[in-house]
């Protein structure tokens, strides 16, 4: 009986263990910060086909939260 209701409380542990992975989605890697809005003085340059902004000597690329800085 006592193996049992070990048995029981391992599959009971094993099956909930998965349902604590959280799905983020498509969040920029930690460290970036993200802009929220553009200033009224930027630019729209294409580099290899893909678009960015460029403000204050720098290339932002619109995500979904804002605008992150891009390095070349």
């Amino acid at each position: 009986m006592r193996a049992f209701f070990i048995f029981l409380m391992m599959v009971f542990t094993l099956s909930t263990a998965s349902s604590c992975i959280v799905h983020l989605g498509h969040r920029p890697p930690t460290g970036v910060m993200v802009v929220k809005t553009k200033p009224a003085h930027y630019k729209i340059v294409k580099v290899k086909g893909k678009r960015y902004y460029h403000w204050n000597n720098n290339h932002y690329q619109r995500v979904r939260g804002g605008y992150i800085l891009v390095r070349f």
